[in-house]
């Protein structure tokens, strides 16, 4: 059984930045041939930018983001740069940047396919997470499928593609399918280990709940996705569950409830807001004013 230790991005930051420090690009060339095939230097970039958007600092998480590319083409070591745009897409797709998620992607599988290589994670997660962000529904939840139905579908980053189709069937008001989605991520990261996405399954499940009328279990998931959030110090997963959480309770009339708790994981930000999140939380604050 894969070990159920909780997902801590704030510690992984800690390695991350250390291994940048330590890099140096002619001195560790050959590890690129090591470890996993892929450019240490890159690796602890790419791994840095995403805990750092995941911390709550959207920009810090472009630019070292933007750095893990830089490096990756300057290097021009193709399996490394795959996996840089792979990170970079999803990256973008945090940011509520469908379009750059869309080109990094495409660059990616044109790597791929000019260099013979394999993807090591399934690119119809992003892909589909993509038109989820465009309003393509009913294409998205068709690429999900067919990215969870597929080998690398069943790997450690299956409950990333099952939150991507829980969000765009919450999209299309099927909530019940989305719930099930949901489940099915709740058991596949208790199989794997891998606990990236905790607080956002639990998000979801609220918003699915919500969707059936079932208030009172969909306020409790929301509470358990800002709990999980708060325990990890992923402030950008926070926001979210805060704000699906005060928009709950807007629409049953406990505005100043909702203003209290969103008001305070609103102003910790200090970045980012012109991001889809802090912009969505921002025009949520207005409406409960």
């Amino acid at each position: 059984m894969p070990r159920t230790k909780d997902f801590e991005p704030a510690e992984a930051l800690e390695h991350f930045e250390a291994g940048r420090r330590l890099y140096d690009p002619e001195r560790h060339r050959s590890h690129r041939l090591l470890y996993g095939g892929h450019d240490p230097g890159v690796c602890a970039c790419q791994n840095s930018a995403m805990a750092h958007w995941r911390l709550g600092y959207p920009e810090k998480s472009l630019a070292i983001g933007r750095e893990a590319l830089s490096l990756a083409e300057r290097i021009g070591h193709p399996f490394s740069l795959e996996l840089t745009l792979m990170s970079s897409a999803a990256l973008h797709l945090n940011r509520g940047e469908s379009d750059l998620a869309l080109l990094r992607l495409g660059a990616a599988e044109k790597l791929v396919f000019e260099q013979r290589l394999a993807f090591v994670q399934e690119p119809r997660f992003l892909r589909g997470a993509a038109l989820t962000a465009q309003g393509a529904l009913t294409e998205a939840v068709a690429c999900l499928r067919e990215g969870l139905a597929s080998r690398l579908g069943a790997t450690r980053t299956r409950p990333y593609g099952l939150v991507e189709l829980a969000e765009a069937l919450t999209r299309q008001g099927e909530h019940g399918a989305a719930l099930v989605a949901v489940r099915d991520g709740l058991e596949a990261q208790e199989r794997t280990g891998h606990r990236s996405w905790d607080a956002e399954l639990h998000r979801l499940e609220g918003i699915a709940l919500a969707g059936l009328n079932r208030l009172n279990e969909g306020q409790a998931a929301f509470g358990g996705a800002l709990r999980i959030a708060r325990r990890q110090q992923a402030k950008s997963y926070e926001l979210r569950a805060a704000t699906s959480l005060a928009r709950l309770w807007g629409e049953q009339g406990r505005r100043a409830e909702a203003r209290d708790l969103l008001v305070p994981v609103y102003g910790w930000f200090t970045e980012g807001f012109d991001t889809v999140d802090l912009k969505a939380a921002a025009a949520l604050l207005s409406e409960l004013a």
